[in-house]
C-alpha cells in the first residue's frame, strides 16, 4: 500500500468523513437491490427471521426469570421485557450493555471505552448495586460492591437466545440485591448451535471484533459447542476533544455441553477470559498546585467459570434441579487496587403441583466467596482478606383462584448473610386474564440490599479541599456496621393486544426506600487531620414512574418497537435519573435479502450525587443488512449519528477520566456453515 493510499484509509480520515455514511449507505443499498422486487410489491410475506416471531409469539414467549419456572410473558405478574436474538442482531450493537438500551425502565450510560453504568428505575452509577444480573442463572455480580463489572461480562452475541429483564424487585426468588430489577442472559442450547459460525467486524472504534463457534451433535444423547471471541476497542475522546487513552482489548473462549437421558437432562458449560484496559485516574496530590494529579495505567482483568446443572423431570408439572458453579475473577489496577476472588455457589430447586390449584416452587442455596485484596495509599479495604457465606431458602406458591383467569402468587426469600444476619423478603402478586388479549397484574414486594465489601470495609481518599486549615484531604470510610437498605415496592401493569398486529405493555410503580446509605461528614480535628465522610444508613427516598412498551407490525415485513420511561425521584442521597427516556426501533425488510433497521433514542438530563448535571441527548443508529446467499450476512452499521460526541456519565467515587461517545461506523460479516 502506498503512502497516499494509507492516508486515504486512515482512522482519522474515516472519522472526519463519517457524516457521509448515509450517502454511502444509499449507494450500497442501490447496488444490492438493483433488479430486486420490493417485498411489499410482491406478496406480503416476511423474511425467514421475522416470520419466526410474530406478535402472538411475543406474548406467548416462554420466560423463566420471574418465577424460576417456564411461563408465558402474558401470564407473568411482573414488568418483564424480553430482548430476542433477532432484536440483538438487528440493533447493530456489539455488547450486552448497549443491547439493554432498548428496555423501558433501564438506564444505560457509557462512562468510557470499557465502562458502563447500568440500572433499572434509578440509582445509576458504575457501581450501581440494586440490580441483579445473571448469565444462564449464574449470578455475575461482584461482592466487592454488589454490582457488575460490565467490561468482563461478554459472550458471543450470536449464542444468546434471549435476555429477560424484570424491572422491579425479584428478591423473593433471587434474593438480596435483586432490588430494582433482574437481568437474566440466557444462551442457546448446544443443540441449537450445531455447525460453524464466523463473524468479523471492524470500524473506526471497533478495530477488531471477531468471533468463531463450532457445534456438533452427539446423537440422541445431546450436543456440544465451543467458541472464541476477541475484541480490540480504539480509544474515545474526552468532552474537550482530547484523546482519552482508554482503548482496551479482551479475548475469551468457552464451551457448552447439553445432554439428555430419559427424564434427566444435564448441562456443563464454562468460560475463560483475559484482557488489558487503559485507565486514567485523577488522584489526590498535595504537591500539585491543583491538589490532584493523573496517572494512566494498564488494568489487567481475567477470570473463568464453570457451571453444571442436573435436572430430573417427574412430569410436565414437576421437576428437581441442582446447580453448582465456580467463578474466579482477577482485577489488577496498578498503584490502586489488586483483587483476586473465588466464589462457589450451590443451588437446589424443586417445583411440583399440590392438588389442582397450587403450583409450588421452593429452593435452597449456599454461596461462599473469598477475596485477597491489596490496596494502596488511595484505596484500601480492611481486612485485606475476607471470606463470606450466604445461606438462603425460598418458597413461592402460584394459587389458581379462577381457572385460566385469576392467579395469586405469594412467597418469600429467607437469607442469612455475614453483614446483617437474617433477612426476609416477601411478595404478593395478583394476575387477572379476562381473555387471551388482555392481562392485568399488581404486586407488593419487600427487597433489601445488603452491605457489600466495598461499603463496609472501604477507606478511600477521594480528593483534597482547600480549607482554613490549608489543603485538607477528603476521605470516605465504611464503618463496618451498616444495615441493609430496604425497599417497599408497589407495582401494577396491563398488557393488551387490541388488534392482531399491535401490543401494548404499561407498568406503573411506586418505590419507598429506607436506610439508604449516605454520608455523615466529620470536620477535621486534632486527632483527625482530614474531612471524613462516614458511610451511614441516614437517608430515605422515593421513586415513582411509568414504563411503556409497544410493538406494531405495520406490514408483514415492517415492525416498529417503541419504549418510553418516566421516573421521578425524591431522596436526599441524590442520583436524579433521567426523567424521560424514549426508544423507537424500525425493522424493515426492503427485499427478501436486504434489511434496513433504524433506532432512535432520547435520554433526558440527569444529575449525580455530587449534583453534576449531564445534558440530555438524542441519537440515531442505522443498520443496513444484506444476505447475498443463505448463510452469509453482510452489514454496515452507523451508531450515534446525530452528534460528533456526547458525554453520558461521569464517574462517582473512583475518579477515572470519562470520555464521550462518538459517531461510529463499522462493517460486519457473519458466515454460518
Amino acid at each position: 500500500m502506498t503512502e497516499t493510499s494509507e492516508k486515504l484509509v486512515s482512522p482519522r480520515r474515516i472519522r472526519d468523513n463519517i457524516h457521509l455514511l448515509p450517502l454511502v449507505a444509499l449507494v450500497v443499498l442501490h447496488l444490492m437491490t438493483a433488479g430486486a422486487t420490493p417485498v411489499w410489491a410482491a406478496e406480503l410475506s416476511p423474511g425467514p427471521e421475522l416470520a419466526t416471531l410474530s406478535l402472538e409469539d411475543l406474548m406467548t414467549l416462554e420466560v423463566t426469570s420471574a418465577a424460576r419456572k417456564s411461563q408465558s410473558v402474558a401470564n407473568t405478574a411482573a414488568a418483564i421485557f424480553v430482548i430476542t436474538q433477532e432484536d440483538i442482531r438487528r440493533s447493530g450493537v456489539t455488547n450486552i450493555p448497549d443491547a439493554l438500551r432498548m428496555v423501558p425502565g433501564v438506564t444505560v450510560a457509557k462512562i468510557d471505552s470499557s465502562k458502563w453504568a447500568v440500572t433499572a428505575r434509578g440509582f445509576n452509577g458504575r457501581f450501581a448495586r440494586k440490580l441483579l444480573v445473571l448469565i444462564d442463572g449464574r449470578s455475575i455480580y461482584t461482592p466487592l460492591f454488589s454490582g457488575v463489572f460490565w467490561d468482563v461480562q461478554d459472550t458471543l452475541l450470536e449464542d444468546i437466545e434471549r435476555i429477560e429483564v424484570i424491572r422491579g424487585p425479584g428478591a423473593t426468588i433471587w434474593g438480596a440485591n435483586a432490588v430494582n430489577g433482574v437481568i437474566n442472559i440466557i444462551t442457546k442450547q448446544a443443540s441449537d448451535t450445531t455447525g460453524g459460525l464466523i463473524s468479523a467486524a471492524s470500524g473506526n472504534y471497533d478495530r477488531g471484533n471477531v468471533g468463531a463457534r463450532y457445534g456438533a451433535s452427539l446423537g440422541e444423547w445431546g450436543a456440544m459447542r465451543a467458541y472464541g471471541k476477541y475484541v480490540n476497542r480504539f480509544e474515545q475522546k474526552t468532552e474537550d476533544n482530547r484523546p482519552a487513552d482508554d482503548g482496551w482489548d479482551q479475548a475469551r473462549g468457552g464451551f457448552r455441553l447439553d445432554g439428555k437421558s430419559g427424564a434427566n437432562s444435564f448441562t456443563l458449560q464454562g468460560d475463560i477470559y483475559g484482557g488489558t484496559e487503559r485507565e486514567t485516574f485523577t488522584l489526590p496530590d498535595l504537591s500539585s498546585a491543583t491538589f490532584s494529579s493523573t496517572r494512566t495505567s494498564n488494568t489487567k482483568v481475567g477470570g473463568g467459570n464453570i457451571l453444571s446443572k442436573l435436572t430430573h423431570s417427574f412430569s410436565d408439572d414437576s421437576e428437581l434441579s441442582f446447580q453448582l458453579y465456580y467463578d474466579r475473577t482477577m482485577r489488577n489496577m496498578p498503584g490502586f487496587l489488586d483483587e483476586k476472588r473465588n466464589t462457589v455457589d450451590v443451588d437446589m430447586l424443586h417445583r411440583f403441583q399440590w392438588g389442582k390449584v397450587q403450583d409450588i416452587v421452593w429452593g435452597l442455596g449456599y454461596r461462599f466467596t473469598e477475596d485477597r485484596i491489596s490496596g494502596s495509599h488511595y484505596l484500601s479495604l480492611t481486612p485485606q482478606n475476607r471470606s463470606e457465606k450466604l445461606f438462603s431458602a425460598f418458597l413461592q406458591d402460584d394459587i389458581t383462584v379462577i381457572q385460566d383467569r385469576v392467579h395469586l402468587v405469594i412467597g418469600s426469600k429467607f437469607e442469612h448473610n455475614d453483614y446483617t444476619g437474617f433477612e426476609v423478603q416477601p411478595s404478593g402478586r395478583l394476575i387477572w386474564t379476562p381473555n387471551e388479549h388482555l392481562t392485568f397484574w399488581s404486586a407488593v414486594s419487600r427487597a433489601v440490599h445488603t452491605p457489600s465489601r466495598g461499603e463496609s470495609d472501604v477507606t478511600l481518599q477521594q480528593s483534597i479541599m482547600l480549607t482554613q486549615l490549608g489543603p485538607t484531604p477528603i476521605v470516605i470510610q465504611g464503618p463496618g456496621n451498616l444495615l441493609a437498605e430496604e425497599l417497599m415496592a408497589y407495582e401494577a401493569g396491563i398488557r393488551i393486544q387490541p388488534v392482531e398486529r399491535f401490543t401494548v405493555d404499561l407498568t406503573g410503580f411506586y418505590n419507598i426506600y429506607r436506610r439508604l446509605v449516605g454520608v455523615t461528614t466529620l470536620l477535621p480535628s486534632a486527632t483527625q487531620p482530614y474531612i471524613l465522610n462516614m458511610l451511614r444508613n441516614n437517608h430515605n427516598g422515593e421513586t415513582w414512574g411509568a414504563e411503556l412498551a409497544a410493538d406494531w407490525r405495520v406490514l408483514a415485513p415492517w415492525r416498529l418497537a417503541a419504549a418510553y420511561s418516566y421516573i421521578t425521584a425524591s431522596n436526599a442521597a441524590g442520583f436524579k435519573p433521567p426523567a424521560h427516556q424514549v426508544s423507537l426501533r424500525s425493522q424493515l425488510e426492503l427485499t427478501e435479502n436486504v434489511e434496513l433497521d433504524v433506532w432512535g433514542r432520547f435520554v433526558d438530563q440527569s444529575e449525580d450525587y455530587l449534583l453534576n448535571k449531564l445534558a440530555g441527548y438524542v441519537t440515531l443508529d442505522v443498520r443496513l443488512g444484506w444476505r447475498p446467499v443463505k448463510n452469509l450476512e453482510v452489514s454496515l452499521v452507523g451508531r450515534n449519528l446525530l452528534h460528533q460526541r456526547q458525554q453520558e456519565f461521569r464517574p462517582e467515587f473512583i475518579n477515572t477520566l470519562p470520555s464521550s461517545v462518538g459517531r461510529e461506523v463499522y462493517g460486519k460479516i457473519t458466515w454460518s456453515f
